[in-house]
């Protein structure tokens, strides 16, 4: 009896493994490769997509898609072994002079060394809110989930679930904040070693090239901006991450990053604003 339920458990699982497979964002539906001249590569069917850079380009991708909030999920593989000078970027960002942007930045480190998580929010056009993380994990050994929930009240970032980043609408105090302008996601593999590693002390080892970044499980449960208009309804009451707040249990989460694995915050940065921190940072 035990050998038939196991054996039915593993049917079970096979089955939910193949659905879930089936059911996977297909990148070639949702991207175009932009750039790179050949270094952007889609496998499988479109399930994969990697980036690569070597000494004479990087390369890129963008979303066919323009979005005005939304839940936004994407698996990363980045570079193994010595990435430094490499940035590994994946963002939303609009157009224009006064752009709106967030931002998730991978800069890569030698051997053994832990990648920076590098995040920042930029709204018509003003940045200058960088916020860096080490990750818990080797995110160069397998794929790990990196979200971005945009709402008209906050974006929270975050890695397999876990919040580490809450940026709240502002706006009552002056700070403004991404609600107008359609974004589009992008992500480029580059060669940033004037700055990306150690302040640019550590240059990227082209021995070593080329170097490959991988994506995979796209999900975008998210407005689509098309000819002026959104796919939502005006309530948009109907999707659960419009109104989306962190609960108890993924504030102490959000919390427990932060002590743990933050390593530079722009609101403690006293030095940087000598005339005073940005008005967001008196937030709780």
């Amino acid at each position: 009896m035990a050998s038939s339920t196991a054996s039915f458990m593993f049917l079970a699982l096979t089955l939910l493994t193949s659905f879930l497979a089936l059911t996977a964002a297909n990148l070639s539906q949702d991207f175009d490769i932009t750039w790179g001249d050949g270094r952007g590569k889609m496998a499988n069917n479109g399930d994969l997509l990697s980036l690569s850079l070597d000494k004479a380009s990087g390369s890129g991708f963008q979303s066919k898609n323009e979005f005005l909030f939304g839940k936004i999920d994407m698996q990363l593989k980045l570079v193994s072994g010595n990435s430094a000078g490499t940035v590994t970027a994946y963002y939303l960002s609009s157009k224009g002079s006064a752009w709106d942007e967030i931002d998730f930045e991978f800069l890569g480190n030698l051997s053994g060394d832990p990648y920076i998580l590098h995040t920042n929010v930029f709204s018509q056009g003003k940045g200058n809110r960088e916020q860096q993380f080490y990750l818990w994990f080797d995110p160069t050994a397998d794929f790990h989930t990196y979200s971005i929930l945009w709402n008209p009240q906050r974006i929270i970032f975050s890695v397999d679930r876990t919040p580490i980043r809450e940026f709240k609408n502002s706006e009552s105090m002056g700070v403004a904040f991404p609600k107008n302008q359609p974004m589009r996601i992008y992500s480029s593999l580059w060669n940033a070693d004037d700055w990306a590693t150690r302040g640019g002390l550590v240059k990227t080892d082209w021995s070593q090239a080329p170097f490959t970044a991988s994506y995979r499980n796209f999900k975008a449960d998210a407005c689509i901006w098309s000819s002026g208009a959104s796919s939502c309804s005006s309530s948009s009451s109907t999707n659960s991450w419009f109104s989306q707040e962190l609960d108890t249990t993924n504030q102490d989460r959000l919390k427990w990053v932060q002590k743990n694995y933050m390593i530079y915050n722009y609101c403690t940065d006293a030095k940087r604003f000598p005339q005073g921190l940005p008005p967001e940072c008196n937030t709780s």
